[in-house]
């Protein structure tokens, strides 16, 4: 199965053969794209999707001249897995050693955690 990635203002998403989406929702303002949330329906989880819309996220921001802001844990993680492209990250995020932007992982973790109960 190959997918394909699809964007609108706020969100790039993926739509799936069972009629479900994977989604990252994102804003932009003041030049900085803040990528808010991901989800992959847990039928699908495993398969790489989120990795492709965070993916497309930090291709539409290079386009753009955008610099991001990860809130979301996943968005975090990708950039803790993939040092090459932290790049493009704001300053902030940027300049985060290895061990701050796990912790930074780990807030967000627990903040969307609590949310879900």
């Amino acid at each position: 199965m190959s997918y394909s990635v699809g964007r609108t203002s706020e969100v790039f998403y993926i739509k799936l053969e069972d009629g479900s989406k994977a989604y990252l929702t994102y804003k932009v303002e003041n030049n900085k794209m803040y990528l808010i949330s991901t989800y992959t329906p847990p039928q699908h989880r495993g398969k790489g999707l989120a990795r492709m819309l965070v993916e497309s996220a930090i291709k539409h921001a290079k386009e753009n001249g955008y610099k991001v802001i990860p809130i979301c844990s996943y968005a975090t993680y990708y950039f803790i897995k993939n040092k090459e492209a932290r790049d493009i990250l704001d300053e902030k995020f940027r300049g985060m050693s290895d061990e701050e932007l796990k912790k930074y992982y780990e807030e967000r973790l627990r903040e969307e955690q609590s949310k879900e109960k």
